[in-house]
């Protein structure tokens, strides 16, 4: 209680009288507390919250209380509970923003399709087993769109290959592939996406026989078959897309490349035990 109105006092400037008549104590109290020497969990408490804030700072709002602790616990020399920073960033009034992601689609006619044979199993043992891919849409200006496609690798998490581009046609998934087949040309692993006109034309096709890849595609109007490549999406779009406004076409790709150069080389996810997705490929590959 007393922490509570000491951290607000300090982080919102709220006055330490209308704080304590909310609370219904009296002030002599507050400064009784704060006068005497402070616990040692208190300098504690003390010393973490800068940490916090300048993290918080650092990576531009984006973490909450759950990445923050994985943030400090691997930055840091500190050992925390989530629990504790969950407190005290709900004190300070740090929280990351997340907004939910509509999905638009292009309906057309299929040239070819293939079977789920992902089948929703999105774990994987190895880099290059299973790859997903899909196009969003980002609004730029006044009424411009751009459009990312991008290729994820389900062992690592980490973002294969990426193409921006003015409009979503053949060539911004072809291009898409195409790096992705350069930089890894000898893994040929499952290859995943929604029933886009894209990944549904015989070139397409042949792109990935060629590659010597198994297609997979997701059944229609199921989003969910392709899971984690809608949650990439969300992720992007909460941690980076929704923060900013973007005037040019030059100010999204800068902000995109950023993105995804943090997220693959610095954000850390538990579900990669704490390591960020190229850490956790190096560890795959050395096993």
């Amino acid at each position: 209680m007393y922490t509570t109105i000491k951290e607000l006092n300090k982080s919102k400037s709220y006055s330490i009288s209308e704080l304590c008549t909310y609370i219904e104590i009296p002030r002599s109290s507050y400064y009784k507390w704060n006068n005497r020497n402070e616990s040692k969990n208190e300098n504690f408490n003390k010393h973490l919250v800068e940490i916090i804030k300048e993290k918080y700072e650092e990576q531009d709002g984006i973490p909450g209380y759950r990445q923050m602790t994985i943030i400090i616990n691997r930055e840091t020399d500190f050992h925390v509970n989530h629990k504790r920073i969950y407190r005290l960033m709900d004190i300070l009034g740090l929280k990351s923003v997340c907004r939910p992601k509509k999905k638009k689609y292009v309906k057309s006619t299929p040239e070819t399709t293939a079977e789920n044979i992902l089948d929703r199993k999105f774990n994987a043992n190895n880099f290059g087993e299973k790859w997903l891919t899909d196009v969003t849409e980002f609004k730029y200006g006044a009424n411009s769109k751009a459009y990312l496609s991008a290729i994820i690798d389900l062992a690592d998490k980490s973002v294969v290959a990426y193409v921006l581009g003015k409009s979503n046609n053949n060539s911004l998934v072809f291009e898409t592939f195409k790096r992705a087949n350069e930089i890894h040309p000898n893994v040929t692993p499952l290859f995943h996406s929604d029933r886009g006109f894209q990944y549904t034309s015989k070139l397409f096709k042949n792109m990935l026989e060629k590659a010597g890849m198994t297609q997979s595609m997701s059944r229609v109007g199921r989003c969910i078959d392709n899971g984690p490549m809608e949650a990439f999406w969300g992720m992007l779009k909460s941690e980076m897309y929704h923060l900013n406004k973007f005037d040019t076409y030059e100010e999204l790709e800068q902000s995109i490349d950023k993105y995804i150069y943090f997220y693959n080389n610095r954000r850390y996810q538990k579900r990669l035990k704490s390591m960020t997705p190229i850490e956790y490929r190096k560890q795959l590959l050395a096993a």
